[in-house]
């Protein structure tokens, strides 16, 4: 009997921020070509896994964010020693990826990490 994961085709990739690249062929959400968005429901399992291995490929994106906690700007998605977001420099449990809100500024997540709070 096969297992229901190795059934179960992989999810869209879709985010729900659907917008165009300047290049008009990339989205900027989910990052998937034209093409890849138009064929999704007619790809295979495999096809599918192709698409999400490319995406995963991918560099993270920079993005100019806001801090929850000081309201002050900052840039996500890079600084980091291997090219990514400086955050993935941070001890696992530290990092804001597994947090229950945005990230914080390196400001207010060291002060965070001095406080212990």
């Amino acid at each position: 009997m096969k297992r229901a994961s190795m059934e179960t085709p992989p999810p869209s990739p879709c985010i729900g921020v659907c917008r165009l690249d300047d290049s008009g062929q990339v989205c900027t959400g989910c990052r998937r070509t034209l093409d890849e968005i138009a064929a999704w429901s007619s790809y295979s399992k495999e096809q599918k896994e192709q698409v999400w291995q490319r995406l995963l490929a991918l560099p993270l994106p920079v993005q100019a964010k806001t801090c929850p906690q000081c309201g002050n700007g900052f840039t996500c998605g890079a600084g980091g020693e291997s090219g990514g977001c400086w955050c993935a420099d941070l001890p696992l449990e530290l990092s804001p990826s597994g947090a229950d809100s945005d990230c914080l500024c390196p400001v207010c997540l060291q002060k965070r990490l001095i406080s212990g709070s």
